[in-house]
């Protein structure tokens, strides 16, 4: 271009095209998240009752300052509704990527939130702040740089990702990582972790790592930031003056026997009048109402639970004495509820729990359970059934692991898939469903190699069980959880050993019919069709047989159903077993009660699922006495317990004993028998 053609261009015009292209080589003034936002920030109209720049209310200052502050590593954010948090999240992925130009993740529950986030929120602030546009050429256009997968900008990548999938916390290295709305994620995911463990996976290495963890906290002892929050180094609540004594506390909601929060009058008809709401300053008892508080809100600050650490609204730590303090690396903001927005009126909220309160008081609980969730930012507390591993322990009896007590007559074993170790738990059952647990096992090796699983044919089909009555008993069934990373090779293994009775098998948890909730072929032969005499995969209702684990754990006396466990098994064996709870949950079904962990491992409790299936699956509660006699006739010969009684010469020497008439009672436990000769589970039969 000659130039002389120059001038024919306008001078606005010129210096936007110079100064694009020497962005480049600058170095922009540092600036927080808080100012980035008020100067380019915008609401959308797709996303906002109000299409308008931004302008943070006080109490949201705070919390964007420390997002941007580099010694601040995790941050955790208990919210309520209408608080701003999917604003400041948007912000923050703005700051991050036009003025930081660092690499993001964001992970929502499902694909669809994703989608839906990206379509209602992302994309509107991509189009509507000006500042976004220098770094997203690709904003407008259909391109692989802009997707409802990624968002490629110049020197930094957004990756957004549904929550369900372990794959999706997979190949990816970032700066910065957000989980949104956490509690609504499944607790772990596919047998990897919780998805807020999986995605801090992605930020380790980052020079500046920073996770984001924001969600309206729903049932007490499953809300995973409760939980986070609870592991925080400091707590922060949003204190205001009282317009009335000037001492700082926070807004609280309180109840009809705290001395403090909301209070209201009733009407001269007795009735509840929503519009006398005030809040009722712990200090001084004044009743301060909304407008008073949003008159002196611009000089509410926060503080830690302890009252000795404050945090101004640009971020600056200090003691009460106005020191400086260092940053703590994992915080929370606790307390953040819809009153403190000035976008939600008490009076409103009042009407809303009146509402909620005469529901519970009919036995409808959801209106409260959401009311307590959504708008004080609190998770539910309700009654869960679990198991208690001190009280499983304190039960435990002195019989030797891997031996066969009296009146055991028959053993199952079931084995759950971890990425580097087999879990294999093996059962005694008797009549009445009298179960003892002979063995928990743990083959360490990768389910992907072949060693692990000749060490898991040993168990099942080689190893012999000493029997109290003298004789040996094997397994004489199995089945072996497919799910994980490793279906292939169990699929291979259970149709080797099909005709051994090893089952394939995958929880299916959910609006299951039964314990045996179904099955399908997976088998395929070259062409891709499903082969004839493929291998089935059979499906666990495993809610079903949770709650059937669950019923008999609560048995205290020997007899039908009842379980027996060794004095010999870990600490952790009888923790994992206790490491699910059954509550109630909303599903996409509407409410469900669902077992949900509580910890991290519970292979042992899984196992007891799968057996649970399997006894269903043999149908074991409908063998007639016929069939139990037979195995007693197979198992338990006339001389007595050789665990608890050693032989003497005279019972060696002794003749043998005419049998007893039987009663066809199926309950009986250890009825004399003479012996017979063992390896009965090679020839049982249904």
């Amino acid at each position: 271009m000659d130039l002389s053609e120059i001038r024919h261009f306008e001078r606005d015009v010129v210096v936007d095209h110079l100064r694009r292209g020497l962005s480049a080589f600058g170095v922009p003034a540092p600036m927080s998240l808080l100012e980035w936002a008020e100067r380019h920030f915008y609401l959308s109209a797709e996303s906002s009752y109000v299409e308008q720049a931004w302008r943070a209310w006080p109490f949201q200052r705070a919390i964007m300052a420390c997002i941007s502050n580099d010694d601040i590593e995790e941050i955790d954010w208990p919210k309520a509704a209408r608080v701003g948090n999917t604003k400041i999240m948007l912000a923050a992925i703005g700051y991050f990527a036009e003025h930081k130009r660092r690499n993001q993740a964001i992970w929502q529950p499902t694909d669809d939130d994703r989608d839906e986030f990206v379509k209602t929120e992302l994309d509107p602030m991509l189009r509507d702040v000006a500042a976004m546009q220098r770094v997203f050429p690709a904003y407008l256009a259909r391109h692989k740089n802009n997707t409802l997968q990624q968002k490629k900008f110049l020197g930094s990548m957004l990756h957004l990702r549904g929550g369900k999938a372990a794959k999706n916390y997979r190949r990816i290295s970032v700066d910065v990582a957000y989980i949104d709305e956490a509690d609504a994620f499944d607790n772990d995911i596919e047998k990897e972790g919780d998805p807020i463990g999986l995605a801090a996976k992605r930020i380790e290495g980052a020079t500046f790592p920073k996770l984001v963890v924001g969600s309206t906290p729903k049932l007490k002892g499953f809300s995973l930031v409760d939980t986070r929050t609870q592991l925080a180094d400091e707590r922060f609540l949003f204190v205001i003056p009282c317009p009335h004594c000037g001492e700082h506390h926070p807004l609280t909601w309180g109840g009809k026997d705290e001395p403090h929060g909301f209070k209201w009058k009733h009407n001269e008809d007795g009735l509840p009048d929503p519009d006398t709401v005030r809040h009722l300053c712990p200090h001084c008892g004044a009743l301060i109402a909304q407008g008073e508080y949003l008159a002196v809100w611009e000089r509410g600050y926060y503080q830690n639970e302890d009252g000795n650490i404050l945090l101004d609204a640009d971020g600056t730590f200090r003691d009460r004495e106005g020191n400086r303090q260092r940053a703590p690396r994992h915080l929370a903001f606790v307390n953040v509820w819809t009153a403190y927005s000035p976008a939600a009126s008490w009076s409103n909220i009042v009407r809303d729990f009146l509402a909620a309160h005469e529901k519970a008081l009919a036995g409808d609980m959801s209106k409260l359970k959401t009311f307590t969730n959504t708008t004080i930012g609190r998770p539910w507390e309700e009654e869960i059934e679990k198991n208690d591993a001190d009280e499983l322990r304190h039960r435990a009896e002195p019989y030797a692991l891997r031996t066969v007590p009296m009146g055991c007559l028959l053993l199952l074993a079931a084995v759950d898939t971890q990425d580097n170790r087999l879990e294999i738990t093996v059962r005694g059952y008797g009549r009445g469903l009298e179960t003892w647990t002979i063995s928990h096992e743990i083959l360490y090796g990768s389910p992907g190699e072949d060693e692990v699983w000749r060490e898991l044919e040993e168990i099942l089909f080689e190893t012999e069980f000493q029997h109290a009555s003298g004789q040996t008993l094997r397994i004489a069934a199995c089945a072996i959880d497919s799910g994980g990373h490793y279906t292939q090779a169990v699929y291979a293994f259970a149709e080797k050993h099909s005709r051994r009775k090893v089952f394939a098998v995958k929880g299916a948890s959910g609006r299951e019919k039964h314990i045996k909730n179904g099955a399908q072929k997976v088998d395929i032969d070259w062409r891709g069709r499903l082969k004839k005499r493929g291998l089935i995969l059979w499906h666990v209702g495993t809610n079903l047989a949770k709650d059937m684990l669950h019923s008999r754990l609560q048995l205290t006396k020997p007899g039908p159903g009842y379980m027996h466990f060794s004095n010999e098994l870990t600490d952790e064996w009888f923790k994992q077993m206790a490491g699910e709870a059954r509550a109630e949950r909303h599903g996409v079904h509407g409410r469900e009660h669902r077992w949900t962990p509580l910890r991290k491992r519970v292979e042992a409790w899984d196992c007891a699922t799968y057996l649970v299936w399997l006894e269903a699956q043999l149908e074991l509660v409908r063998k007639t006495a016929k069939f139990w006699d037979e195995l007693e006739d197979k198992v338990q010969p006339l001389v007595g317990d050789l665990f608890t009684q050693p032989k003497t010469e005279s019972q060696e020497a002794a003749p043998a004993v005419l049998k007893e008439k039987r009663e066809p009672s199926p309950l009986r436990h250890t009825p004399q028998k003479p012996a017979r000769a063992s390896g009965f589970a090679k020839g049982w039969k249904r």
